[in-house]
């Protein structure tokens, strides 16, 4: 993987909001690297509960929220 995703476990437990006004979600684990060098997460959406799968590029991406 390149070295912007060398920490991709570093990102677990944090929260963030999908870009600058989404909702803000929980990153819960790593569900596995994915062939174009990058990484499938889980993650929670709190505003309602959901989880879902989505791209540790994008979530680096994302502002992170205290």
């Amino acid at each position: 993987m390149p070295n912007r995703n060398m920490d991709v476990e570093r990102i677990v437990g944090q929260f963030r909001r999908f870009g600058p006004v989404g909702p803000v979600y929980e990153v819960l684990g790593v569900v596995r690297s994915l062939d174009d060098y990058d990484a499938l997460l889980r993650v929670r959406i709190i505003e309602t509960g959901e989880e879902a799968e989505y791209r540790y590029s994008h979530a680096v991406d994302d502002p992170k929220e205290n």
